[in-house]
């Protein structure tokens, strides 16, 4: 598995983001926390679609939330060809930043390697 986090990756399906929610598991590493869903996509030959979320109510500006999607998007990315090697189903992932304040590349790498760790564990 590669080190990129290419567009067809990216989880974007509005109807499989719903239904990520209502029938979907989480597991959480504060202040990350991942909601999963085994699924099978048609016509892609993708194994995990992610989808990475900030919410508006802990960070008003634009600039704060931009700016923790891009630590997590990078911590992801870096991460998941470490863990999701022996994984062989597809899974749609939604990475939520659930913490009330601000954060650095570190401690998110640090909670995303946990996140990622405690995940490949419950799927295999």
């Amino acid at each position: 598995m590669s080190f990129s986090y290419s567009k067809k990756e990216k989880l974007k399906s509005q109807k499989l983001i719903e239904q990520l929610f209502s029938e979907g598991k989480s597991i959480s590493a504060y202040p990350l926390r991942m909601v999963y869903l085994k699924t099978e996509f048609d016509k892609e030959d993708v194994q995990f679609k992610t989808g990475i979320s900030v919410s508006k109510r802990n960070f008003k500006k634009a600039v704060d939330r931009n700016r923790i999607k891009r630590l997590l998007r990078e911590a992801y990315r870096l991460n998941k060809s470490a863990h999701f090697n022996n994984i062989l189903s597809s899974y749609a992932l939604m990475i939520l930043y659930i913490g009330k304040d601000g954060t650095d590349f570190d401690s998110v790498d640090i909670k995303m390697k946990e996140l990622l760790t405690t995940f490949s564990k419950r799927v295999s």
